[in-house]
């Protein structure tokens, strides 16, 4: 009885390839490029980021109405209240943690009552007869003020 083991065999000429060869260099590869990739993923991540962030601010500006485009705001700083006032700006605060001024913004109103609501919030305003409270929210939810 003859065992595989026991025969020497040689072969001369070039080996051919096999479809696990062809894997197996393709999984090499594919390792190769993960590597590489997780190498440069921080930066590649960085640079989409910031490059979705300019994308998004041109688009805001396009969606803003043309009144609003005139002032010059950065479109993250407006916040949409729409009732009394529609949008309220905190001016610089996407530029970091100092709000420059804050501001109201407002169509001109269609009838008389919403005018004369407008006005005493300017009335308010201008003679400070304003307040900043803290309201904390418990998870029973109790309200409290600081």
């Amino acid at each position: 009885m003859l065992r595989l083991s026991d025969l020497h065999l040689r072969y001369t000429g070039k080996v051919p390839k096999t479809w696990l060869d062809k894997y197996e260099s393709k999984l090499l590869t594919l390792q190769r490029k993960e590597a590489l990739f997780e190498e440069k993923e921080e930066e590649i991540r960085e640079k989409s980021i910031s490059r979705g962030r300019k994308k998004v601010l041109a688009l805001t500006r396009k969606c803003l109405c043309p009144e609003f485009k005139k002032l010059k705001y950065d479109p993250y700083d407006i916040k949409a209240l729409m009732h009394p006032v529609d949008f309220i700006v905190f001016n610089g605060l996407n530029e970091g943690i100092k709000v420059k001024d804050v501001t109201f913004l407002s169509r001109r109103p269609p009838n008389n009552l919403q005018n004369l609501v407008l006005k005493s919030i300017r009335k308010t305003v201008d003679n400070k007869n304003y307040d900043w409270k803290i309201a904390r929210i418990t998870s029973d939810g109790k309200v409290g003020f600081e």
